[in-house]
């Protein structure tokens, strides 16, 4: 396979490239853009005209530098092996062939993709989005050889762009829903997901029943299928080995799979909990689950989110603190099929005596509290406060307390300590305003510290760290 008749380099090397909005021409989808998608349909071969690629909407050469647009990809695909399971795997494909290409970057998926061309690109005579397609063909039939036939359909602009777009929200609903009858005793294994590991080299996604892979477009039934067509490929099987930790969801095949493939990292991992020992975090995630100290719950706001988290951090702040293939206690980036689980966080909520994660879950951004309302079970769907109800902590705890969320029940009544002098002290402490006493878990372990600032505003007078009793004095 060559690319030698185009004007940039083509190849797995570029993988990773980073374009800064100073150095794009462009910006196809993303955050500020409301209707975008990528898909791929598998088709009868009568119906494909292979190698074709058509354009509905401006160019790039007819496109504004610097602006943004809309960005639909339809991939249409057509062999005797092919079947309706294998069209998520071979959509989160297009994530990795675009970032194959110098110039372009390319994030996220299904609705949420996000790409840029750089100006460089443009310049070298990178002026068409048919040269994108001609490139995607080429690397499908050559990466996937089932592939017999394949064409392309690129949209840009808004109106060409509705009716592609409803097809593919649809399509997208009745993969997830055939997932959702599925859990993770029901199945004898698992799958883990390499894909992102070109910007996040310590990332491996676990892909069970009840894990959806972080992105959104990979479920078990989709990795199955993978992992089947091309069991050398990214996406592989993982015997989940012995269930040591049912609650928190810890298997040893999970865990010699992580060392495996982070590089000696990771380790350990509990699927089922943001706090300890969590699943680490890529940065093509659909939603961030955070802690909330102050409360004793969890909040999540996804990637379209337009408003500021209750903590007072925006998606994209959080996205930075969570990706990058970390495991980091209380940022956890998730699916949105993940919410629907019923072993959504449980380790955590049981812990503190709480029915499951989605009854620790106290906050989420409206738009995503509506597109999730179906999921979340009726005794605190309207317990669960958004932007609209509250506009910062000491509301929230209000709003709590009005409504009896169950989280209430976990809170524990402050009390006036004396502090022994082998306790450590830290003059001058920076920390978040309003933060006010929390426990920060140890690492796997119960107990940890309780974290407790003096006169804080913005400023912390001191900070005292203080080990603390697995014992806990419940609010009456």
């Amino acid at each position: 396979m060559s690319f030698s008749d185009l004007p940039v380099d083509v190849g797995p090397v570029y993988e990773g490239e980073r374009i800064r909005s100073k150095q794009m021409y462009v910006e196809l989808g993303g955050p500020k853009i409301e209707k975008h998608f990528e898909l791929v349909k598998v088709r009868d071969v009568k119906k494909i005209k292979d190698g074709h690629v058509e354009l509905h909407g401006p160019d790039l050469k007819d496109m504004e530098q610097g602006g943004r647009y809309p960005i639909g990809i339809l991939v249409e695909v057509a062999g005797e092996q092919l079947e309706e399971d294998l069209e998520a795997v071979f959509e989160r494909r297009i994530h990795e062939f675009c970032n194959f290409v110098n110039g372009i970057m390319h994030l996220n998926q299904r609705y949420t993709n996000w790409m840029r061309v750089s100006t460089t690109a443009y310049e070298k005579g990178f002026n068409s989005l048919e040269l994108l397609g001609t490139i995607l063909i080429r690397l499908f039939k050559a990466e996937l050889p089932i592939i017999e036939k394949c064409q392309v359909t690129i949209y840009t602009d808004a109106k060409d762009i509705e009716e592609p777009y409803e097809m593919a929200m649809s399509t997208y609903e009745k993969r997830d829903e055939r997932a959702r009858g599925l859990h993770d005793e029901d199945v004898d294994m698992f799958y883990g997901c390499v894909l992102c590991q070109s910007f996040a080299p310590t990332h491996v996604c676990c892909i069970t029943p009840d894990r959806t892979s972080l992105c959104g477009s990979i479920n078990w039934f989709d990795a199955r299928a993978a992992a089947k067509v091309d069991p050398k490929g990214p996406i592989f099987e993982v015997e989940p080995g012995e269930c040591k930790h049912d609650v928190a969801g810890e298997y040893t095949g999970i865990n010699e799979m992580m060392a495996k493939r982070s590089l000696g990292e990771i380790d350990r991992v509990y699927l089922y909990s943001a706090m300890e020992f969590p699943h680490t975090s890529c940065g093509c995630f659909e939603a961030v689950d955070f802690y909330i100290p102050e409360v004793n719950g969890h909040g999540i706001i996804d990637r379209n989110a337009d408003t500021i988290a209750i903590n007072g951090l925006a998606f994209s702040a959080m996205a930075n603190q969570t990706g990058g293939g970390k495991q980091m206690p209380g940022f956890n980036g998730i699916s949105l099929q993940y919410i629907s689980s019923p072993k959504f966080q449980q380790y955590d909520a049981i812990e503190e005596g709480l029915d499951g994660g989605i009854y620790q879950t106290v906050w989420m951004n409206s738009g995503l509290k509506e597109r999730v309302q179906e999921f979340l079970p009726e005794d605190v769907r309207d317990k669960i406060a958004t932007e609209q109800d509250v506009s910062d902590i000491n509301e929230l705890k209000q709003w709590l307390e009005e409504k009896e969320h169950p989280v209430v029940q976990t809170w524990v009544e402050e009390e006036e300590e004396e502090y022994e002098e082998d306790e450590w002290e830290s003059e001058g402490a920076m920390v978040p305003m309003g933060t006010q006493t929390m426990t920060v878990p140890g690492v796997g372990g119960a107990g940890g510290f309780k974290i407790i600032l003096k006169n804080c505003k913005i400023h912390a007078e001191a900070v005292i760290i203080k080990r603390i009793d697995s014992k806990k004095k419940k609010k009456k």
